[in-house]
């Protein structure tokens, strides 16, 4: 992998900076001239998606005779390092792309899903109980998802991909008229908290692109800020989450039951909140364990952490774990909308991939085969878009064209029904009830559609329509306090940075902040984030008495592992996550 100071330059103009704008003075982006680099695709984010595409970039280039440029940028230190996932994979797309890859070395698709099964679980007990078919796993794999994507990184590089970890896509560039993306500029390094230029600052780089597709993940920033210039989501629902918490353990050999795939409903949480666990059982003595909320949950008073350390203390998990070993903790969201929230896929320029997208199957518990899928129907029409040598912003309606006729469509439209129905008058037992039949029986063929009418955030209660939920003391080695748990991350930032959480400028915007989410949300950050990134605490000389005056918001940036709840979940929806430095972030490796 290359890094930041060994990018190599084709014809790029050198960055100049005075003397004077390095004397800790503010950063004026209109004096700074930028180093630009011309490639025929910039895609951002280093995930299943992204390096879909640009390996299927480089089968084409091979099998026209086409030479292509293809950048990836990858925001963390190193490919796979920010990647979360269960993960039991379905290898349709990854038969497409690479038919020959059980004979690749090093691929670290070891182990077969050996079984599965579903567990109803109560305080005490686990009751056996059907799966929906969309939830079988013959002919898959558990894994690392960090792992997987590591080894694909390795080889698009093979293939002449120039993959850069350490570049985080901070803005979009637009052509002069502002309505078509021709590449994508990345974040200025080397900038303190007051936005100072350091004696080490470097200015971001454009990557001037024929394409620009964007792959990061669910909730990106670049993609967030896309479909709102764009109006990309004018005829679909909003966009809804789940959050994944989860740790990987090695456990005794007497426990370990190889390619064994569990996963659960009911305890920890209530029965108004749509929730489920996962267990995989791995190569080598590892298990992934997992709590999975949706983010459509009411009482601002419920942790999603403490919810899982909860649920290591069934009998069921208590005994597996018991006298093993964790060795790491992970959290991120997840798309749950389905087909109904995937917005207009691409626009003058460029384009939408895997979970940027939406293209989770929620039922199925999967989204890395349709995320590849996604990334090669993508680079196809990319590749046709290079061809015409058009001034004007690449055009990939191919690409949604394309990508509704293709399995990915099929699979999502059959489960359309499923999570949304968990939102309806029926609510979670008549959710559960429907998704049963529609499993079972209708698998989507029916007239009508359940709408995702509202925002995650917008679910939220106040706090006084809530009860407060008394959580359980930590009891280690199988529970832990979250800063022990955030320790396994690895996870680093250089304090000496901007906050790259933010509120609206002003004290007036934190006041309002504070007023709002701390008065009649409880704080629900200070709770939700798997972090601690978040907390409210005394303004000194100002008692609050227990309200939310004299109280002030404390961003602990530095903790952030980037799972972006906090721009989905806050109530009144004014903290925007941004990249930070590239290369800050957790350090995930077998997640």
């Amino acid at each position: 992998m290359l890094g930041r100071r060994c990018l190599r330059l084709h014809g790029a103009r050198r960055l100049h900076v005075s003397r004077a704008l390095r004397q800790r003075e503010p950063f004026d982006a209109s004096k700074v001239e930028r180093m630009a680099e011309e490639v025929d695709v910039c895609i951002v984010g280093a995930g299943p998606a992204g390096l879909s595409a640009a390996i299927r970039l480089k089968q084409l280039e091979q099998e026209s005779g086409r030479e292509i440029r293809v950048v990836v940028l990858e925001k963390a230190s190193e490919v796979g390092a920010h990647i979360v996932s269960g993960a039991a994979i379905e290898p349709r797309a990854l038969n497409e792309l690479l038919p020959d890859w059980q004979s690749r070395p090093g691929h670290p698709l070891t182990q077969p899903a050996t079984s599965s099964s579903m567990l109803f679980l109560t305080r005490t007990r686990a009751i056996p109980i059907p799966h929906p078919p969309q939830m079988g796993n013959k002919g898959n794999y558990v894994l690392s998802l960090s792992q997987f994507v590591s080894w694909l990184g390795g080889i698009a590089e093979e293939m002449g991909v120039e993959v850069y970890p350490g570049f985080a896509g901070a803005s979009l560039l637009y052509n002069e008229q502002g309505d078509g993306v021709r590449g994508v500029v990345t974040n200025d390094v080397g900038l303190d908290r007051q936005m100072r230029m350091k004696d080490s600052f470097e200015p971001g780089m454009e990557f001037v692109a024929k394409v620009t597709l964007l792959a990061e993940g669910a909730h990106g920033s670049l993609t967030k800020t896309a479909v709102k210039n764009f109006n990309l989501r004018a005829n679909a629902d909003p966009q809804t989450y789940g959050f994944g918490v989860k740790e990987v353990w090695r456990i005794p050999e007497d426990k370990w039951v190889p390619g064994k795939v569990v996963h659960t409903l009911g305890y920890p949480v209530d029965y108004k909140t749509y929730a489920g666990s996962f267990l995989y059982h791995m190569a080598d003595r590892l298990v992934h364990l997992g709590l999975v909320v949706g983010l459509d949950y009411a009482n601002p008073y419920m942790s999603p952490y403490r919810e899982f350390q909860k649920l290591k203390h069934h009998p069921y998990f208590a005994d597996i774990l018991s006298g093993g070993e964790r060795i790491a903790y992970a959290a991120r969201v997840l798309n749950e909308g389905g087909l109904q929230s995937i917005p207009k896929l691409h626009f003058p320029g460029g384009a939408l991939l895997g979970c940027s997208a939406g293209f989770l199957n929620v039922p199925k518990i999967k989204g890395t085969h349709n995320a590849m899928k996604s990334g090669m129907v993508a680079a196809e029409a990319a590749f046709e878009a290079i061809k015409q040598e058009s001034e004007a912003p690449a055009d990939m309606t191919a690409y949604e064209d394309n990508m509704k006729k293709s399995w990915v469509w099929d699979e999502l439209r059959e489960v359309r029904n499923i999570r949304p129905s968990f939102n309806t008058p029926l609510g979670i037992w008549g959710g559960m009830a429907y998704s049963g039949v529609d499993s079972m029986l209708l698998k989507g063929r029916v007239p009508w559609t359940f709408r995702n009418k509202i925002s995650d955030a917008a679910h939220t209660k106040r706090a006084s329509e809530c009860k407060p939920i008394d959580y359980p003391p930590f009891q280690p080695p199988l529970s832990t306090d979250l800063l022990t748990s955030l320790a396994l991350t690895g996870t680093n930032h250089a304090e000496d940075q901007p906050v790259h959480l933010r509120l609206p400028p002003g004290p007036e915007a934190h006041k309002a902040h504070v007023q709002k989410n701390v008065g009649e949300y409880g704080g629900l950050l200070g709770r939700a984030c798997p972090a601690g990134v978040y907390e409210y605490v005394e303004e000194e000389g100002k008692p609050s008495e227990g309200s939310w005056e004299g109280k002030k918001l404390v961003i602990n940036s530095q903790n952030c592992i980037h799972c972006k709840l906090c721009d989905v979940k806050v109530p009144t929806q004014d903290i925007t996550w941004t990249v930070p430095e590239g290369g800050g972030g957790p350090k995930y490796t077998v997640t």
